[in-house]
């Protein structure tokens, strides 16, 4: 079973997002900053793919990805954010982001990205 971490300062949105993946058979955890997100990958928890939101406090989703990059940790990454306009895409695409969703998104849209990503993870490992 796949391993969901969603990471984004709408905890209702966390709440209802793990609850559905859940749901329909992954592995859903949620956190509402990008240390939390760090500290959860620290405890040696398997992830294969973040939900990310870009705009948080303190710590944005680009530190999130940049911080990924440079610690050389190979996570599939799906950027979630009601802030979508072509040059965060094209900056969170340019720093590993798999794919690039806006806000409010549609559930069926995001199972469909959600596959279709981890898919590709799938491939690249045979």
């Amino acid at each position: 079973m796949e391993s969901i971490l969603i990471v984004d300062d709408d905890v209702n949105l966390c709440t209802v997002l793990r609850e559905e993946l859940t749901e329909i058979g992954y592995n859903a955890n949620s956190v509402n900053s990008a240390d939390e997100a760090f500290e959860f990958l620290s405890s040696g928890r398997q992830v294969d793919l973040i939900l990310l939101d870009l705009k948080m406090p303190v710590r944005d989703g680009f530190y999130v990805l940049e911080t990924l990059r440079a610690k050389k940790m190979n996570i599939k990454v799906i950027v979630l954010t009601a802030y979508a306009d072509v040059k965060s895409a094209i900056d969170s695409a340019k720093m590993g982001a798999s794919d690039f969703i806006s806000k409010p998104y549609d559930f069926d849209e995001l199972l469909i990205t959600i596959r279709k990503v981890l898919q590709k993870e799938i491939e690249h490992e045979d």
